[in-house]
């Protein structure tokens, strides 16, 4: 029986046909409306916008997980430095291995070799920074190896011998990579500006940029800044060639170092946005966690834990003030810049590893690396195995790599 849309709110169908009313507005709730929404549903399942959708993935947790084995390992990649190498030297336990970070509310997908070489092909990449820098790319190359082979081309560019300057090429996606070795980011003088001893005093011109970085980076497609491990030592900082602060009996203060820090973010953010050719995306990576308990290095400290922190072992972390302090400034600098990239048509992003590092106190090389000789024992809770929990911070970058490349591709 048909209805025209007046009759039925007439009286024409009152005493007959009322009671079939509710069963026609039943029908179309159920029935059509639903239908209407699958119809102009956007199609996600697979996609870009599903994958990368708006998370917070970096709020989460560390949760058992059992693949069949890490994305790699000291056999399968035989890239990886004996600093990092922890299997290698002898680490016992495989327990730290079997955790992934699972952020509440979403997931955080796997690193994908072959579709991260994909986004990359043709393209270059410079980590830019100190040793946690080469400590993220040496497990990027230990993940790309797995779908496309790397070459050291390192002549190419300068002498192998150098270890702070190293150049990588994937010659199956005309890919470049690099790390950029300038642990302050700004201009340093001093006796130690390798990092071959742990304390010694530099100056640092917090003004003027590292031109080891800031006069190679116009041509990148992608930068990743990461330090903050060196504003730990006793510094002397300048600017505008004036000495504004330094150290006393060599020992590390902690204020005005965090102002040289955040003075050094607003140099290198500032650097990036007047460079006039560079259209590449930067991600700064926040502040990565140390670990050492029972003292320092130097005092017998160590890092020997089999398992991450519980909640109440975290609550007594004898770094969090300090980390909290440092990621605060690089976040609250990373906000502000953000703002002035976009109005000049740059893309900045975060990529905020601080949390996920503290609850990590398992995943450092603590005795099984080797740093500089078999002669030197040094325990390392600063820097992190290979492979390990910083395979994460790589899925972390993939993520975001995609997310701004979508938008940056949708906005045109």
């Amino acid at each position: 029986m048909k209805f025209d849309a007046k009759e039925i709110f007439s009286c024409k169908y009152l005493s007959k046909n009322i009671f079939q009313l509710p069963i026609i507005l039943f029908v179309a709730t159920v029935v059509l409306f639903p239908l209407i929404r699958i119809i102009n549903k956007p199609h996600l399942y697979g996609s870009i916008e599903e994958e990368t959708r708006e998370c917070n993935i970096f709020f989460g947790h560390w949760a058992t997980y059992h693949p069949k084995e890490p994305y790699y390992n000291n056999e399968t990649c035989p890239h990886i430095i004996d600093q990092f190498n922890c299997i290698k030297f002898g680490r016992p336990d495989r327990e730290f291995l079997k955790l992934r970070w699972k952020p509440y509310g979403c997931e955080l997908p796997l690193f994908n070799a072959t579709e991260f070489l994909r986004l990359v092909q043709g393209k270059s990449m410079a980590f830019v920074g100190d040793s946690m820098a080469r400590n993220q790319m040496d497990s990027l190359i230990c993940l790309l190896n797995t779908a496309g082979r790397l070459e050291d081309v390192t002549e190419r560019y300068t002498s192998k011998a150098d270890v702070f300057f190293r150049w990588w090429f994937s010659p199956g996606y005309n890919f470049t990579l690099t790390i950029l070795w300038s642990p302050f980011l700004v201009k340093v003088t001093g006796a130690d500006q390798r990092g071959r001893s742990f304390d010694g005093s530099m100056n640092l011109y917090l003004d003027d940029p590292n031109d080891a970085w800031a006069s190679k980076i116009e041509d990148f497609d992608f930068l990743i800044f990461s330090t903050g491990q060196w504003f730990y030592r006793p510094l002397t900082f300048y600017e505008n060639g004036h000495i504004v602060g330094g150290q006393q009996g060599g020992k590390f203060m902690k204020d005005l170092n965090l102002y040289g820090y955040k003075k050094a973010f607003q140099t290198s953010f500032k650097t990036i946005m007047n460079l006039k050719s560079f259209k590449g995306l930067t991600f700064l990576v926040t502040q990565s966690a140390k670990h050492f308990e029972h003292g320092e290095y130097n005092e017998g400290g160590n890092c020997n834990r089999t398992r991450p922190f519980t909640k109440e072992e975290r609550q007594g972390y004898n770094y969090g003030e300090l980390l909290e302090a440092m990621h605060d400034i690089q976040v609250d600098e990373f906000r502000e810049a953000e703002k002035e990239a976009r109005k000049k048509g740059l893309h900045f992003d975060l990529i905020d590893i601080s949390d996920a590092t503290s609850m990590r106190p398992d995943a450092h090389p603590d005795q099984y690396g080797l740093i500089y000789n078999k002669n030197v024992k040094v325990i390392d809770c600063v820097h992190w195995c290979l492979p390990g929990a910083i395979d994460t911070w790589n899925e972390f970058l993939f993520y975001k790599m995609k997310q701004a490349i979508h938008k940056t591709s949708t906005s045109i």
